[in-house]
């Protein structure tokens, strides 16, 4: 089954370990070398212990190091293990947190996950809540205002609720935009501009995701800090959610103040993950110097949630393996996020009439307000009263 598959890919990929129990096999017939069994077991995809070859580097103390020269005791396999599994003496020019690895051992699972079935079921959602969108429109058509237009308009956002808005939704297309290029550019750009003009759009791209980045999280702040008292979950949510927001029948108006209980749920998704790819985001800005994987895995298994579920994370990991979590973690909330923000464009511009005007212009037709949001509708009249302003003839 397609969905029971992404399910366990996905936690593969955040627990990245299974807890196996497997008898240790007999290699006395190869010296403790590798064993047939061991490569058909690889082929199979099943874990293989690496103990037995990563502690086999070859010895330094040898009584034939004159013959050997240099390398004393060990073979050039020696030397090739050593460097793989991290034990070798390497000594460079360059420090750095990852100077010295020389050979990065894990890194074939990212790629073949990242270029495989992490671009297929991304792809899925992406093209799914597109094709979902398109029948609403066609069975459902166009929301409209059921009732008389008043011809007067309540301001429904500020300026600076606007310029919040837009900074953190304008910000958001470019990267959502330019990621996907770097994503999916070289299988599809590449034959229709060619290699050097898709270099090209690829390091414009990159330029754009690393510096677009931080307009991003000052919008997030921004929207976070200006509606976050008006999104706590009040009882009117639940008569929203009772018959679906009105959305899927005429004339269905069910009371909601300011934001509803649909963009509720829209706003706080928005901030969790906003923050989840903010944090991968400044992982990936600055690489080896933020690690978040290990540290967080630690915290996991503290709680004996990964242990009941029969997994085993790692709390030991090399720079290279932080950068390649933090990567493909940005890459799967990107797509979550993406595919959200699909769904609220939609009902945003061409799904809802007298939706867009609440941030285009800041206004909108009264009686949007009254079946939309007539609770806030309500308040806003209320307040202009106790102002003393005139409030409009019904």
């Amino acid at each position: 089954m397609p969905v029971l598959r992404l399910l366990l890919c996905l936690i593969c990929l955040a627990l990245p370990a299974w807890a196996q129990e497997q008898a240790t096999p007999d290699r006395s017939a190869t010296g403790g070398a590798t064993t047939l069994e061991d490569i058909l077991a690889r082929q199979r995809g099943e874990k293989v212990d690496p103990t037995y070859r990563s502690s086999e580097t070859g010895s330094q103390e040898s009584p034939y190091e004159a013959q050997l020269g240099i390398r004393g005791g060990a073979s050039d396999s020696d030397i090739y293990r050593a460097l793989r599994y991290g034990s070798a003496d390497v000594t460079v020019s360059a420090r750095g947190p990852a100077a010295d690895v020389i050979i990065q051992d894990s890194g074939m699972w990212w790629v073949t996950f990242r270029a495989g079935l992490l671009r297929e079921y991304g792809t899925y959602a992406l093209g799914g809540m597109v094709v979902v969108l398109v029948l609403f429109y066609l069975l459902r058509g166009k929301i409209r205002i059921d009732g008389e237009k008043t011809g007067r308009t309540v301001t429904r956002f500020t300026d600076f609720e606007r310029f919040g808005h837009w900074l953190f939704a304008g910000s958001f297309l470019v990267l959502a935009v330019s990621g996907l290029i770097t994503l999916y550019g070289r299988d599809f750009l590449i034959p229709l501009i060619g290699k050097e003009a898709f270099a090209t759009v690829a390091l414009a791209c990159k330029w754009l995701h690393n510096n677009i980045a931080w307009a991003f999280m000052l919008g997030l702040v921004i929207v976070t800090l200006n509606w976050i008292a008006h999104n706590i979950p009040n009882r009117h949510d639940l008569k929203w959610l009772a018959v679906g927001g009105g959305l899927f029948s005429k004339g269905s108006h069910p009371p909601a103040k300011k934001f509803n209980a649909g963009q509720k749920i829209i706003f706080w998704l928005c901030i969790l993950l906003g923050v989840s790819i903010s944090l991968s985001g400044l992982s990936l800005l600055f690489p080896f110097e933020m690690p978040m994987f290990a540290k967080t895995f630690a915290l996991a298994n503290a709680t004996g949630l990964p242990q009941m579920m029969g997994l085993t994370l790692s709390e030991t990991m090399g720079p290279h393996q932080e950068m390649q979590f933090a990567q493909l973690w940005h890459i799967i909330v990107a797509f979550a996020f993406i595919t959200i923000i699909i769904a609220h464009i939609y009902l945003g511009s061409v799904g809802m009439e007298g939706a867009f005007d609440a941030m285009g212009t800041g206004e909108v037709e009264e009686q949007w307000a009254r079946e939309h949001h007539s609770l806030w509708l309500d308040e806003v009249k209320s307040a202009e009263a106790t102002q003393g302003k005139p409030t409009p003839a019904e």
